[in-house]
């Protein structure tokens, strides 16, 4: 078989997937596409923002967004007709029990974000009318990226500038679309031209992280691996975007919760912050391993003070360190005792043992009588509420 029989055969295959996927993931009768086993994996894949509702047919509410979705999908579709941007997708959760299962829906309806096969962290939480949902996925389709003029960059947020021969190539594709993913966590600058003479280097592109100089004495760093390869890159940048210890707020509780792991909550005294960092250091050294199976959180105490007095504690009690499973609270005994080699470790293994507080050795407070627990009962009465008016 000579060159061209070869070339034009690939030539074949490549032209087969596309109109395959194609057919697959874009719908063709108007509405939302419906997902199911056969094309999920492939629309999520082959689209740079899935936006899916997840629904019941028994649902009332269900039934009052879907129409509205629906209409939501035409006119995305109208706006941005490129294969491979965005997709408006519904799935029944009674057809398909398995993949409801897979991303964790409780409630109808349910409103995710993919992104480049990545869910979000947050759902959709905003007005089920068709021009909210229009106007969310316009937001969403935001170039994530600013074009920076200037060689250096001040900033006290968490900075990844990325420069680039040009605009066109592969590899600021990939630096864009991770962008976008984490756009919520870091800021993401690009600057064009000849990057060996901007970074002294024969690459035809380099990335640099600029951690926030406020929160973090991490030097900055520039990344090692290829651009080529979007999951290498994703990697890399989000470890350097999702810090190990987050600030909870009331702003991201819910989003949080979402991620569906405890919490283990350092409550602090805003006007003696030194606790902070002996917990980072702690968590550092001795809690990597956890990070996977708990979320490591610090939270203002004076404007947390209605969750201390739920713990039976004060302002005047800080720091406090205390465990929420969103069922019971455990309260770490004594918090200058983290400094104690495994101390703090071993406190979040009890954990796993059940929650009986007897066993983990630390009292328990039902989560239903925790501060959590009640923003997410405001937030779903103000959404009933909307609904019925």
């Amino acid at each position: 078989m000579d060159n061209l029989s070869i070339v034009t055969g690939i030539r074949n295959i490549m032209i087969t997937y596309i109109l395959v996927a194609y057919v697959f993931c874009n719908p063709t009768d108007g509405g939302a596409l419906q997902l199911t086993q056969q094309n999920l994996n492939l629309t999520l894949a082959s689209n740079e923002l899935v936006f899916t509702i997840f629904y019941a047919e028994w649902d009332i509410y269900s039934n009052a967004a879907l129409p509205l979705f629906d209409e939501a999908a035409n006119k995305i579709r109208e706006e941005y007709p490129e294969t491979g941007k965005v997709v408006l997708a519904k799935l029944n959760c009674e057809k398909e029990e398995s993949i409801a299962t897979r991303f964790h829906i409780e409630n109808f309806p349910t409103f995710k974000i993919i992104k480049n096969g990545q869910p979000a962290k947050r759902q959709y939480l905003g007005q089920r009318t068709t021009e909210a949902f229009v106007s969310f996925v316009k937001k969403e389709l935001e170039d994530p990226v600013k074009e920076l003029a200037e060689p250096n960059l001040e900033t006290d947020k968490k900075t990844i500038i990325g420069y680039f021969d040009m605009r066109h190539q592969l590899q600021y594709n990939i630096f864009r679309k991770v962008a976008n993913n984490l756009k919520d966590d870091c800021q993401f600058y690009a600057r064009f031209g000849n990057v060996s003479k901007q970074m002294d280097q024969p690459e035809e592109s380099a990335v640099v992280f600029f951690p926030d100089k406020l929160r973090s004495n991490d030097s900055d760093e520039s990344y090692n691996g290829t651009l080529n390869n979007f999951d290498e890159f994703y990697i890399w940048a989000s470890n350097k975007c999702v810090p190990l210890v987050r600030e909870l707020t009331f702003d991201n509780t819910r989003e949080l919760m979402d991620e569906e792991l405890p919490f283990l909550i350092l409550f602090y005294n805003p006007d003696d912050k030194t606790i902070i960092e002996t917990y980072n250091e702690v968590i550092q050294k001795e809690l990597l391993s956890e990070k996977d199976s708990i979320n490591f959180l610090t939270a203002d105490g004076n404007t947390h003070a209605r969750s201390l007095l739920k713990l039976g504690k004060s302002k005047d009690d800080l720091p406090l360190i205390a465990i929420d499973t969103f069922i019971h609270m455990y309260l770490f005994p004594n918090t200058t005792d983290i400094e104690i080699q495994g101390k703090l470790k071993q406190f979040i293994h009890d954990l796993h043992l059940g929650p009986d507080s007897e066993r983990s050795g630390t009292p328990a407070i039902s989560f239903f009588k925790s501060s959590y627990f009640s923003i997410i009962i405001i937030i779903h009465a103000c959404l009933f509420m909307y609904n019925l008016l």
